[in-house]
């Protein structure tokens, strides 16, 4: 199982495996929800009892990523993940599984098909418990955890080999404090042209925005080297329940008066694109 450390204020003792949960040192106990994820957010951490995604975002995406909508995306990331973790340990030779981290891992859908070798050091972390849910029941073999990925993570200081934040949070200054010495982190954020045709639909102008040289700047300040960019970009055609979920998992045209544009489509095709980075924690 990935260690974990506890979450409770200023405590950030190891959390040790008990028969019925966690437990530190200090005895701070946590319970293993019966879906299979930890729950170490604490109340401080969560502004409302439904934190995270809404569930209607959640399930969208999870719908969206069972059609097989992003298997273009993962086909594109496998040689990646090969390169950032190629550095570590090997389960083969008998030593320990690299540790990874899926920053806002969602419903879980990436972790199995990018890492599905390293069950035992992968960790997924989301602030919503449906999507938490999701992701432990479809891979039970690695650890999930119901955190805030925006405060403090329940993980170790340079602990981390290999970090991933798939169109998720980005904390940098968590980042950098659990990534080890040469650690990777892999980002990917929504393309400028990502949607372009949906949000021109909805919007009557699409708004096209490149984020990732920012990125790279603010990662460049906290410790991080930039090593590779690339874009990644296919089209598919998306029928009507697609298309809704489409708005729904990515909150546009939430508005009456946009959705009404979109009444008459029962067909659509689109561009989907992704801003890939890679970087290497240098300090």
């Amino acid at each position: 199982m990935f260690e974990l450390r506890c979450t409770v204020r200023k405590c950030h003792a190891t959390l040790q495996r008990q028969e019925n949960g966690l437990a530190c040192s200090h005895g701070h106990n946590f319970d293993r929800a019966k879906q299979g994820y930890w729950s170490l957010v604490q109340p401080q951490d969560r502004k409302s009892s439904k934190a995270g995604d809404a569930d209607t975002a959640v399930l969208a995406r999870h719908r969206w990523l069972q059609r097989g909508h992003a298997d273009g995306l993962i086909e594109f990331l496998k040689p990646w993940v090969t390169k950032a973790i190629s550095c570590f340990p090997s389960q083969s030779t008998g030593t320990n599984s690299p540790r990874i981290l899926d920053l806002g891992c969602g419903e879980g859908s990436f972790g199995p098909a990018l890492f599905e070798s390293y069950a035992e050091g992968f960790c997924g972390i989301d602030l919503s418990k449906r999507a938490v849910r999701l992701a432990a029941q479809g891979w039970p073999q690695a650890t999930w955890v119901l955190a805030n990925a925006d405060r403090t993570l329940p993980i170790h200081d340079a602990s981390v080999d290999c970090a991933i934040s798939l169109f998720g949070r980005r904390p940098i200054s968590e980042l950098a404090r659990i990534s080890k010495p040469d650690g990777k982190c892999i980002i990917a954020v929504p393309a400028e042209d990502d949607l372009i045709e949906l949000r021109e639909r909805t919007q009557s102008s699409g708004h096209r925005r490149s984020r990732w040289e920012m990125i790279v700047e603010q990662f460049n300040s906290s410790g991080y080297q930039f090593l590779e960019h690339q874009l990644w970009k296919q089209q598919i055609n998306l029928d009507r329940d697609a298309i809704n979920d489409a708005l729904a998992m990515t909150y546009r045209a939430a508005r009456y008066s946009q959705q009404a544009r979109l009444e008459s489509l029962s067909e659509m095709q689109v561009t989907l694109a992704a801003d890939v980075l890679l970087l290497n924690r240098t300090a």
